[in-house]
């Protein structure tokens, strides 16, 4: 019986077995993919070293949520700020 990929349906088990099969760079590199998508609180919002200073940022953007913060904290409407960033 052939070996599932990653991307088809496993139980548990069945990954557990296949886990056991990597090499300790692979199952470092699972690790890593495991640990951003558990740690995703906030899916949409990014930080990328070397891209607005590494502020948080809408995904695949350059805008940092700081700057909506304080637009909202200036009184911008959700539509103002929408007309500023039509990418939202």
């Amino acid at each position: 019986m052939p070996s599932q990929g990653f991307g088809e349906s496993m139980t548990p088990r069945e990954l557990a077995a296949e886990l056991a099969t990597l090499s300790k760079a692979e199952k470092a590199e699972v690790v890593e993919r495991l640990a951003r998508e558990i740690g995703d609180t906030w899916p949409g919002i990014e930080k990328t070293s070397g891209v607005v200073g590494g502020a948080a940022c809408i995904l695949r953007t350059r805008i940092s949520v700081w700057v909506l913060e304080n637009y909202r904290r200036l009184g911008w409407t959700e539509a103002k700020i929408l007309a500023s960033y039509p990418t939202l």
